[in-house]
Parts: structure tokens; sequence; C-alpha cells
């Protein structure tokens, strides 16, 4: 779930924090600049873990910052492929069930990837598992808020930098794009809700 990632950068110093020790500075710059932001093909950076090489500092003509070369490593939000993990529902949709880890939103579960059989009920806005039972079946409800266990099927990373702007366009609304998302299977014994485990 988590990953140390080795990462290099030029961070640039401000004179603002030259009372500090380098790498005091070095540490909160990283911190502020990489931190809950999402790295593309790396993860979710939660926290600088160690700077393991500082290189020479240089202050460009005009600039008062100091620009320094740092090696280090990143504690990385990456779940591997497989990987079993325990979130909670955060909404779900006829597209499917959107899950929270609390730090991190952006985890799907599919409709054709839930237990089967199941249907979307409009009423509640949730899904519900037709669970087979000798008389017919019994329903069983994947609330918003119930901690539900998942396997990860794949991660999806987009670059949303900004664009190139196309003269004489008119300015449309874009539909929301998170730059990293998750999508899991609840589709096997032991998955699911964990109260229906219990």
């Amino acid at each position: 779930m988590f990953v140390l990632s080795d990462l290099r950068n030029i961070v640039k110093l401000h004179p603002r924090g030259f009372d500090k020790t380098l790498e005091q500075q070095i540490k909160d710059e990283l911190n502020y600049k990489l931190a809950n932001r999402v790295l593309i093909n790396v993860g979710l950076c939660i926290s600088l873990y160690d700077i393991l090489e500082i290189g020479e500092s240089h202050i460009l003509p005009g600039d008062g910052s100091a620009h320094t070369k740092v090696r280090f490593r990143m504690l990385v939000f990456r779940p591997c492929k497989e990987e079993i993990m325990v979130g909670k529902i955060k909404s779900c949709s006829r597209e499917g069930v959107n899950v929270s880890l609390g730090f991190f939103d952006e985890i799907f579960l599919p409709a054709d990837s839930l237990q089967h059989p199941s249907r979307y009920e409009e009423a509640e806005n949730v899904w519900v598992w037709e669970y087979p039972v000798e008389e017919g079946h019994h329903d069983l409800f994947m609330d918003p808020g119930e901690e539900i266990r998942f396997r990860v099927v794949s991660q999806t990373f987009v670059d949303t930098g900004p664009k190139e702007e196309s003269k004489g366009v008119e300015f449309k609304q874009e539909e929301i794009v998170h730059p990293y998302t998750v999508r899991a299977t609840i589709n096997e014994p032991g998955l699911g809700l964990i109260s229906w485990w219990s």
C-alpha cells in the first residue's frame, strides 16, 4: 500500500528560510511542494521519508534564492495490483461504488465488479447483493459509511496539467478528471462489506 520512492529534484530555498539549517529548510520545501500531490506513474506523495544526498547550492543572477539538487525518498501511496484493502463506502451510483480510505477517495468499484447477482436501488441510492438462500434470496445492502474489503485490479494516472489553449474556441465546462484513480473488485468470497463475513 505504501512504498518508498527514490526521487531527485532541484529545490528552491528562499532567503526568508536561511535562519534554519540547510537540511531543515530542504525538508520543509519538499513537504510543501510534494506532500498530498500525485506524481504521474509514482503515486500519491504522503510525506518526506529521508534525504539521501544534498548537492551544491547555486544562486542565480537576479534571484536571491538558493537552488539545491537533492536526492530523497518519499513515502508514497500506491497499492499493488491484487492487494486486498479495507475502506469505507463513500457513495453509490448506477455506475458502481465509490470507496474512501480517509486520505484517498478515488477508489471505484464498477457495477460489473460487485458480487453477483446485485441490483441498484434507485430510491435509496445503494447497491444490494441478492445473496442466494434456499427460499429465494436475502438482500445485503451496501450503505455509505460501511467498511468494505476489496481487491485492487488496476490503477490509472492522468496528466491534469495545463492544456494548450486553442485560439478562437469558446471555453467549455470540462468534467472533473482525477490524476490518480484505483479500480477494484469485490466479486470474490470474503470480499465486500466486513459485516457480511463476520
